[in-house]
């Protein structure tokens, strides 16, 4: 019998393209000249991977039950997200240097702020990744990720607020039929901040204490934040900080894009007694398109990760009863920020999911 190897085992590394898109950037420029490459990263996310998505198409096959338990062992997998840390940092502390050092003009500066922008945001998936995690090390290393981003109360919200209320109208993460990315994106931001910290002072409470306690982690969180801030303005001053702001806010707007697509319209049912009945492969959008899924760690084998979220990446699963995104999430990422386009592709295929019963559609509703 031949043992079964995982398809992608060697193009889980190139993820790491993205932490060093900013220096690949700089080598074009300083070789070819146009500044334009400075945006490498950005023109990598948005351009490159859906084209590669088209070319190389989807890729539905999943590990067998005999092998998971093996694959999750494997160590290789971890490497291949562990390494983007110090590569994500690198990015951030080369790119504070060519701010302020290097021969560049402001559309340059705002290239480089775009391309970082999309290392921060992955790596938020970094985090994501590494904060399901039981392991101590991998959950400090998710803060660790979300440094650069500044929003290292997400992996709070997201595994203790996040996953309980998913396709909810409770869930300030879970998009509503008809809501365009741009009004998600303030409630989103807000109702995350909000929902961690709520948990956080909960949680102090429960042991006695004040939600300002040094173990609050919404506090915890923004030490990874401020030590690189120090560190890069002792390094090459305050130049740095609008830069370093901008392209934290571009992070962000990453992940909400993410989060956006992923349970757009989607909503769990209600049982006689008006709880929520348990989240299924239904209320997650899901792709099967091979290389955006290898740039974000099968994320968007989504539907299995809500259904067993201490899942490592390689093991997760496509749901054949899940609901399909026409592309990849590089490609709906920046459908979603024209929300005409995204309603008229999106919104039939939602219908389609509920057999036209709009009455079983999240629009917000409780």
């Amino acid at each position: 019998m031949v043992k079964w190897t995982d398809p992608n085992r060697l193009l889980w590394p190139c993820a790491l393209l993205v932490p060093l898109s900013p220096f690949i950037g700089a080598a074009l420029v300083a070789t070819v000249g146009p500044g334009l490459f400075w945006a490498t990263g950005m023109l990598l996310v948005v351009v490159v991977l859906p084209l590669v998505d088209v070319i190389a198409g989807t890729d539905d096959r999943n590990p067998p039950d005999s092998m998971m338990r093996e694959l999750e062992r494997d160590r290789w997998y971890r490497w291949c997200t562990y390494l983007y840390l110090p590569l994500q940092y690198g990015a951030v502390v080369f790119a504070c240097w060519a701010w302020t050092h290097a021969p560049m003009g402001t559309p340059e500066r705002i290239g480089l702020a775009l391309s970082v922008g999309v290392v921060s945001g992955i790596g938020i998936n970094a985090a994501h990744e590494l904060g399901h995690k039981r392991t101590a090390h991998e959950r400090a290393f998710a803060v660790i990720a979300l440094g650069p981003s500044f929003y290292g109360h997400f992996y709070i919200e997201h595994n203790h607020g996040h996953h309980l209320h998913v396709a909810t109208p409770q869930d300030a993460a879970s998009s509503r039929y008809g809501e365009s990315f741009w009004t998600f994106l303030p409630r989103s931001i807000v109702g995350g901040a909000r929902g961690a910290w709520n948990h956080e002072a909960a949680r102090l409470r429960r042991r006695g204490h004040g939600p300002m306690h040094r173990g609050n982690r919404v506090l915890v969180s923004l030490v990874p934040s401020v030590v690189l801030v120090v560190v890069v303005v002792a390094l090459f001053g305050p130049a740095v900080l609008p830069w370093l702001a901008l392209q934290a806010a571009l992070a962000v707007v990453f992940l909400e894009s993410a989060n956006y697509l992923e349970h757009y319209g989607l909503l769990r049912e209600r049982r006689p007694d008006g709880t929520w009945v348990k989240v299924a492969p239904r209320h997650s959008w899901n792709s099967n398109h091979r290389f955006s899924n290898v740039f974000l760690y099968h994320l968007q084998r989504h539907s299995d990760h809500h259904a067993n979220p201490l899942r490592r990446y390689q093991t997760l699963r496509s749901m054949p009863d899940a609901p399909q995104l026409p592309a990849g999430y590089a490609a709906m990422v920046l459908l979603a920020w024209v929300p005409p386009l995204w309603r008229r592709i999106m919104d039939p295929r939602l219908l389609d999911h509920y057999d036209g019963r709009i009455e079983l559609v999240n629009t917000g509703s409780t």
